[in-house]
């Protein structure tokens, strides 16, 4: 499809969307497609004229490699969306993005190589290529990126997420890129790190590993200003007496904004980061949204413990302790059931000084499998 417009600076804007099919697809990856192509094709290129191409659920590896080729060979800027699943080659241990046909033993053959990704937009002039993804790896993929890092090399600025796999027989959804669509859709185009912000803190999922390399002279998102809190020596005052005030989606944005800003300043389990994404738990709290808020504090129990610190820590028992508080609280039984086997192993790593903690946890969790309507009230142990 080709847009027109303004200027004589044409863009590219290569849709990716891959998923296996059958068993093996993990996120409903194409079904972003359809929110995206209702955006306005100049925010898709961020400029005013340009050329997009969409690929969904391709099957064959040539094929992906050569339209990715040709959209990074053409000389305008590029904004390449990209929503799948990555697998790693057990191997050579390369990440690999599964398309349509790709099985764990024929990932070598049929996924792309994020290698093949990153030497593609290798040679490209930097600062002219961005990449958007909303990605979901496999438990031994999340581990080494968790540990590693996920990137496309110098010049290459890359935002999005990535998230663990989901429960067994659940698919994820790509949310992060949806939230992008949403806020184009509404007609606005701002800059790509308050969007990336933005879109992270409507997809809420705490789990996922934030990414923010930016191409630009700045290495990071920019800092939070004063526009967004009354101080931003210590903005926590602002963000909590939003929060009281009733302003829960307000304050959760900008808490949102200022963990992605410590996570690509210091680090995504620094000291700083954790701050945040504590705060986030406890603005869920005063929010009401107990599934949420345990969600939190236990990506905060597992961000300290990824830190190495000691599972009888005050500050890891005092996370484990809150996320088993607001699992209690959790109204519905479907959502206690899908959280309850993190903390029942959470438990087990860190059971607290409160004798029983951990077969409280195991015997609610039975009691609700038993328990197949829509609501059960708070429990206590």
């Amino acid at each position: 499809m080709l847009i027109t417009g303004e200027t004589t600076a044409p863009g590219t804007a290569l849709l990716l969307a891959a998923a296996p099919a059958g068993k093996g697809r993990l996120i409903a990856a194409s079904s972003v497609l359809s929110t995206l192509a209702a955006c306005p094709p100049s925010a898709l290129t961020r400029t005013a004229a340009g050329t997009i191409v969409e690929l969904s659920d391709p099957t064959d590896q040539q094929t992906v490699l050569t339209r990715i080729r040709a959209a990074a060979t053409a000389p305008g800027p590029l904004t390449l969306l990209l929503a799948g699943q990555l697998h790693l080659d057990t191997r050579q241990h390369g990440i690999h993005l599964a398309l349509a046909r790709t099985t764990p033993s024929t990932l070598r053959y049929t996924g792309l190589p994020w290698a093949w990704l990153a030497n593609e937009l290798k040679p490209r002039r930097p600062g002219t290529t961005t990449v958007l993804v909303d990605l979901v790896a496999t438990p031994d993929t999340w581990q080494k990126i968790a540990a590693h890092g996920l990137t496309l090399g110098h010049g290459t600025s890359l935002y999005g997420r990535v998230t663990p796999a989901p429960a067994r027989h659940r698919v994820a959804d790509p949310a992060y890129l949806k939230g992008v669509a949403g806020i184009w859709r509404s007609g606005l185009t701002p800059p790509l790190a308050e969007l990336h912000t933005r879109a992270a803190a409507q997809a809420g999922d705490a789990t996922a590993l934030l990414l923010a390399a930016d191409a630009t002279p700045t290495p990071v998102p920019p800092r939070p200003t004063a526009v967004d809190t009354a101080d931003t020596a210590d903005p926590l005052p602002a963000i909590l007496a939003a929060a009281h005030a009733g302003q829960h989606a307000e304050a959760a944005s900008l808490a949102a904004r200022w963990e992605g800003w410590a996570a690509h300043t210091y680090g995504p389990r620094s000291a700083e980061a954790v701050h945040w994404l504590e705060v986030r738990a406890d603005l869920a709290h005063i929010a009401g949204d107990a599934a949420g808020s345990c969600e939190l504090w236990m990506a905060a129990a597992d961000a300290r413990l990824g830190r190495h610190q000691a599972p009888d820590a005050p500050p890891v028992q005092g996370a484990v302790d809150r996320a088993h508080h607001q699992w209690q609280q959790i109204p519905d039984p479907r959502r206690a059931r899908e959280l309850g086997p993190h903390l029942v192993a959470l438990r087990r790593r860190v059971p607290g000084q409160r004798p029983g903690a951990t077969d409280a946890v195991q015997r609610r969790l039975e009691l609700l499998h038993t328990m197949p309507g829509p609501a059960a009230g708070p429990a206590r142990t």
